[in-house]
C-alpha cells in the first residue's frame, strides 16, 4: 500500500520541540505538508502527504535532537507508516511506548519522548 498518508499528533513541550520530532521523521517520509509552528499552542500536528519508504529511512533516527520537555506523539497511519515512524523516533531519543490502538486499515500508536 504506497502513497498512504501519516499524521503526527505532538503535545507537550514547546513549538521548537515538534519540529524537532518533525524533522527526525522527515528522513523516512520526506518533508511534511507543514512544520508545526503555533507557539500557543497546546497540540500540534504534521501530516505526512506520502508515507512511502525513501532512501534516507535508515539514516533518520540517530542524533535527531534534543527536547527540551517530554512530548507525547501519537503517529496514525497504515501499520507499516507507523511501525517506521515508531522506530525511528526510538532510535532518535528515549522513548516509551504507551499503546497502540488498530483499526481496519489503520494504525494507531502512542510514543513519550523523553529530553
Amino acid at each position: 500500500m504506497s502513497g498512504t498518508q501519516l499524521t503526527v499528533t505532538l503535545s507537550g513541550g514547546g513549538a521548537d520541540d515538534a519540529r524537532t520530532v518533525v524533522r527526525v521523521l522527515e528522513g523516512a517520509f520526506g518533508a511534511p505538508d507543514e512544520l508545526p509552528g503555533d507557539e500557543n499552542a497546546t497540540v500540534r500536528t504534521a501530516t505526512f502527504g506520502d508515507a512511502t519508504p525513501e532512501g534516507g529511512a535508515a539514516d533518520a533516527g540517530e542524533g535527531g535532537g534534543r527536547l527540551s520537555a517530554p512530548v507525547t506523539v501519537t503517529v496514525q497511519g497504515s501499520p507499516e507508516a507507523v511501525r517506521r515512524a515508531s522506530d525511528t523516533l526510538a532510535r532518535a531519543f528515549t522513548a516509551r511506548d504507551d499503546g497502540a490502538a488498530s483499526g481496519d486499515q489503520e494504525q494507531e500508536r502512542q510514543l513519550l519522548l523523553e529530553p
